[in-house]
């Protein structure tokens, strides 16, 4: 962090004052050096070829220096191909009105459609409050923390890639600019009540765990007015956007250098990114961003939809290998383990819908395979996350005035699997399935059984699992 000469200097001009600027974003994210940008070149590639959703991705991330680049690869495109790109990214009732637009506008009309909608800056807007507030440390610092989460959630998952990648961002320039205001407000705040400096040092203990930007600007404002009250504060700061930028450059990193698959990567990361720290009430600035994405590669790496339902059952079979009688009773770590697996799953599943829509037929008939091969564990994660992705997709239809709207879902998988995944009476369809076929078992409707009923009632699941065991012996 800067440390300036004078924490409040005054320009040549005299009448305008200059403060340092605390935040540079060439300091909040790791060092990111590799020898050759090999997606530089493969996004050249991609925007010569023909495969709309793949140019689409590549313009969206942006991951080159030059921003005219795929402008001038588009225009240098045929005008049957244009036409064909934008007739494929627009709505049919569109079709007339796009085809009097020139060679020219319809790029332009491209990349619009192509590209992450505009930043739009919204400056920062917690002040500091006037003393006899009667806030507590813990209040105030719980407000500053609000407005960086709102600042936060103005950027985009796409512009924190390219600052990762040390492309410019706007929006997180944006961001580091607003926590240098915050400071000046602090500063200009303290200097006239001096009567609330203890106020706002307690505040900066409660900032320590959360917003590292609002902690750092509330720190250097007190070591800048009051130094003697800094010398237990922090010495030592990691870049602030390390958190996320970390394991993005790891996967640039360690991932086969193809842009088209790490692209795919980022589209389903980017609803992770937004879960977990947009869409959230308290935001965990210190919890790295989740990048494992195991069944997305699982899908990737998959031949069809059977060999992919190959790929989960044997993983299935080898994670319920240690399932017994005496795990299901005891409800251990096994279990417990096996159930968070399952929800991952779902979630896994419902992300990679989101972001990769046209990857849902093959998980349809993917869900069809499971269901053969008696992976009910697989099967109901599946099912659960293409529910969710359909629910979400869903629209309301209006009936009529009497009856009113109503949200109708279009149906997604074969009858045979929904009745099999239908929740009623505690999954009476699954169970009666599995006393019929019993296979790797979804384990929450067993697993309430028996809480409810005893071990009587969980006679089936228990015997294949005695059969299992048998067999490995």
């Amino acid at each position: 962090m800067p440390q300036p000469t004078s924490p409040h200097a005054v320009t040549p001009d005299s009448t305008q004052s200059s403060y340092p600027s605390l935040f540079q974003i060439g300091a909040e994210f790791p060092r990111f050096v590799v020898t050759y940008r090999w997606w530089e070149d493969e996004a050249t590639t991609v925007l010569w070829a023909f495969n709309i959703p793949e140019i689409r991705q590549v313009i969206r991330y942006g991951l080159f220096r030059d921003e005219n680049f795929p402008r001038n690869s588009l225009l240098s495109r045929n005008a049957d191909t244009i036409d064909a790109f934008l007739v494929a990214l627009s709505d049919p009732r569109e079709h007339q009105l796009l085809g009097s637009l020139s060679h020219l506008q319809r790029v332009e009309e491209i990349l619009r459609r192509s590209r992450i909608q505009p930043f739009q800056a919204v400056p920062w807007m917690w002040f500091p409050p006037q003393p006899g507030h009667g806030l507590s440390a813990q209040e105030v610092a719980d407000a500053i923390e609000a407005e960086s989460h709102h600042q936060f959630r103005k950027i985009s998952f796409e512009e924190i890639v390219r600052a990762s990648l040390g492309y410019n961002a706007v929006s997180v320039e944006w961001f580091l600019l607003q926590h240098t205001v915050l400071y000046i407000y602090l500063y200009n705040h303290l200097q006239i009540y001096p009567e609330e400096i203890p106020l706002y040092i307690e505040a900066e203990k409660h900032l320590r765990t959360q917003s590292p930007f609002t902690h750092r600007a509330l720190m250097h404002c007190i070591r800048t007015i009051q130094p003697e009250s800094a010398c237990d504060m922090p010495q030592k700061f990691t870049p602030g956007f390390e958190f996320i930028a970390g394991p993005v450059q790891v996967l640039f990193r360690d991932q086969p250098p193809s842009l088209t698959t790490i692209l795919k990567i980022f589209s389903v990361l980017a609803f992770r990114f937004r879960r977990q720290y947009i869409h959230t009430a308290k935001m965990e600035w210190h919890v790295p961003l989740d990048t494992s994405i195991l069944f997305l590669e699982d899908c990737l790496n998959s031949t069809s939809p059977k060999d992919l339902a190959r790929t989960m059952t044997g993983t299935d079979e080898l994670d319920f290998s240690g399932l017994s009688r005496q795990s299901i009773l005891a409800n251990d770590n096994l279990v417990r383990g096996l159930l968070t697996n399952w929800h991952d799953l779902s979630i896994a599943v419902w992300e990679c819908c989101a972001a990769l829509p046209d990857i849902v037929p093959f998980l349809r008939e993917c869900a069809q395979a499971l269901l053969n091969a008696k992976n009910y564990h697989s099967l109901t994660a599946l099912t659960v996350g293409l529910h969710r992705h359909n629910t979400a997709t869903a629209r309301s239809r209006g009936l009529n005035s009497t009856v009113g709207g109503m949200v109708v879902l279009d149906p997604l998988l074969p009858p045979e699997v929904v009745n099999t995944t239908n929740p009623a009476e505690n999954y009476a369809s699954y169970r009666q399935q599995y006393c019929e076929h019993p296979g790797i078992p979804f384990l929450i409707p067993h697993l309430r059984d028996y809480q409810q009923h005893g071990e009587a009632a969980i006679q089936p699941l228990l015997q294949y699992l005695q059969i299992q065991m048998s067999t490995k012996t």
